[in-house]
């Protein structure tokens, strides 16, 4: 049996690592960008757009994800099309990811007083204007730590993508574990990396969340 290093095993696992940042990245931009979309229909005067929205978010937020990754890489085989790992799991995450940005963000919208609505009406202001120029403003310093505390939650989902034969970080544990016999040391570091990912987007949402009471506070 070969023996393996524990450089060369933590090599191997560092060199996944990076795919699960980029995963991470591609999902959060990409949630946070349907979300927003999302986020203009939740709120829509017209009903229609505000139950698409909420059927939406029911839909992502009530089924689990690793179902959700299953059906967009198996399910659409079912009609021909082939679909790539990586693509696969990059829309499941999107999609996903998107229904909960939206939800934290339409709390923190409508966290801001009904008061800021009615006096940017009374200034001439259209919907998009009050949204641009008085709301998002002040629902962005709400949003901030929730939001940062959810990339956390996007980081860790990516493990789930293993099913589905993605190669990231958890499923090159698996690899590496098949091929070393040595799941304790290699599981072991898997989740120190995890941890290293995650500890400073919890951290920094815990730093923001105290400045955010703080500045409310004084003010």
């Amino acid at each position: 049996m070969i023996e393996f290093t524990l450089w060369e095993i933590l090599r191997n696992l560092l060199l996944s690592t990076r795919w699960t940042i980029l995963l991470s990245l591609v999902s959060f931009i990409g949630g946070s960008v349907v979300g927003l979309g999302l986020l203009f229909l939740r709120i829509s005067k017209r009903k229609a757009f505000r139950a698409i929205a909420k059927y939406y978010i029911e839909l992502f937020q009530g089924t689990p994800l690793l179902m959700q990754l299953f059906i967009a890489f198996f399910g659409l085989g079912l009609f021909g099309i082939d679909v790539p790992a990586w693509l696969a799991a990059g829309l499941a995450l999107i999609l996903w990811s998107a229904a909960f940005l939206a939800e934290i963000w339409r709390g923190c919208v409508e966290a801001v007083a009904k008061g800021q609505w009615e006096a940017s009406a009374s200034l001439g202001m259209g919907r998009l204007q009050q949204m641009r120029y008085v709301i998002l403003p002040q629902a962005l310093r709400v949003a901030i730590p929730p939001t940062v505390g959810f990339s956390v939650q996007i980081v860790k989902g990516t493990a789930l993508t293993s099913i589905i034969g993605f190669v990231e970080l958890s499923k090159a544990g698996t690899v590496v574990t098949n091929a070393t016999f040595q799941p304790f040391t290699v599981y072991g570091l898997v989740a120190l990396i995890y941890f290293a990912l995650c500890w400073p987007l919890s951290k920094s949402s815990q730093i923001l969340e105290r400045k955010l009471n703080v500045a409310h506070r004084n003010h």
